[in-house]
């Protein structure tokens, strides 16, 4: 039984270099982090790192759900983004808020009612479902209610020092105002403001709300110009030999301003092609399945992580990259940007539409790689 156990356990050795590693030790990171306890031999010098789990982020625990956040503190190299994964119970609010930064949002499971009124008074009413996209540009006002199974959902901000626990919530301004003021507001008497919440409420139970129509208001305003949802996953993917990509960026979702993205879903054993972003810095979230990454800054430095679902990646701008699915089932995840429109550039494409002698001299290449190369993307594939 000695024997058997000792196998399983992973050890820093590669090639005859390195040594076993008796402990202490944690050896359940260590499977999941195969690439990091024995890196690949082109791995070299330093990166930062690049891979922070939702598993490790403090739980935010309330009555209607809970929250839990990665933001620059959790991934310090991680500036342009952060993300919060949210669940509310059937019926749950989480409260009538803004923000100073926009909000766009993914739904995982599940499904909820999302409202939104913007500074011309027009106001928008929608029930999304799993697969879609909300967009709420910074500083207006809007919630979620989940419906009746519940919902939960990820949600990603345009400033890598975002906090769901700093925002404009509607009963934390009524707490702090007083109550003399209120009246003036709003017209009636102080004692009709006798029993507000002493604090905000965030998230909390409540009743499903009744059919969509039934909840609409009629604005004099008319509604939202640029409808705030999106449905990604009915979206018409681009398909390739090795799986799956949905880009959804303001070319497709007007709405969306600040932020772009792609759902890429990559097959056993395929690969998401070696490239970078020339527009800005990526951030990943990792749906289902596991695979690695590696990532490419220069000066020769190279390293490589491993992912499962719940955590988040991120690539810093223009580093080179490629996602290799290690598993057994489908990878799906999520790439993000702070831009308004999805931009790659593919190293293949890139070599193909340059003159071949002139790349042949570079790398040394035979006709075999010369031939294979695509003047298309092709940006999951299979070899």
């Amino acid at each position: 039984m000695t024997e058997t156990i000792a196998r399983e356990v992973p050890q820093p050795i590669r090639d005859g270099e390195g040594a076993t590693d008796n402990g202490p030790r944690n050896t359940q990171l260590d499977l999941q982090n195969p690439n990091t306890l024995v890196p690949p031999e082109t791995d070299s010098g330093t990166l930062p790192n690049l891979k922070f789990s939702f598993s490790q982020a403090h739980m935010r625990l309330e009555e209607g759900g809970w929250a839990r956040e990665v933001t620059r503190r959790e991934m310090p190299i991680a500036t342009t983004l952060a993300g919060v994964n949210m669940r509310l119970k059937p019926g749950a609010i989480r409260e009538l808020h803004w923000h100073k930064q926009s909000e766009w949002a993914y739904i995982l499971e599940g499904k909820c009612r999302i409202s939104a009124v913007d500074q011309e008074g027009r106001n928008f009413l929608e029930d999304v479902s799993a697969g879609d996209l909300w967009f709420f540009p910074q500083g207006i006002p809007h919630h979620i209610q989940a419906l009746e199974e519940g919902v939960e959902f990820l949600l990603v901000f345009n400033d890598g020092d975002f906090s769901e626990n700093d925002t404009f919530l509607i009963s934390d301004w009524f707490a702090h105002t007083p109550r003399s003021v209120l009246a003036k507001n709003f017209g009636v008497p102080e004692a009709a403001f006798s029993s507000i919440p002493t604090s905000e409420r965030y998230i909390f139970n409540s009743a499903v709300p009744p059919a969509l129509e039934s909840d609409r208001i009629l604005s004099p305003s008319g509604d939202v110009p640029r409808s705030f949802k999106h449905s990604l996953d009915s979206q018409t993917p681009v398909r390739t030999s090795g799986g799956t990509a949905r880009i959804v960026d303001s070319r497709n979702f007007e709405a969306s301003t600040t932020t772009s993205a792609a759902l890429v879903e990559i097959a056993p054993g395929a690969i998401r092609e070696l490239h970078w972003h020339p527009n800005n810095d990526e951030w990943q979230y990792y749906i289902s399945g596991q695979g690695r990454m590696g990532v490419f800054a220069d000066s020769g430095r190279n390293r490589t992580f491993d992912y499962q679902a719940g955590d988040v990646g991120y690539v810093p701008f223009a580093m080179g990259h490629y996602i290799e699915n290690t598993g057994s089932t489908p990878l799906r995840l999520l790439e993000m940007f702070l831009a308004p429109r999805f931009e790659d550039v593919s190293l293949a494409q890139w070599m193909a539409l340059t003159p071949g002698e002139l790349v042949r001299n570079h790398l040394n290449l035979n006709d075999t790689v010369m031939n294979s190369l695509r003047k298309e993307k092709q940006p999951i594939f299979r070899p």
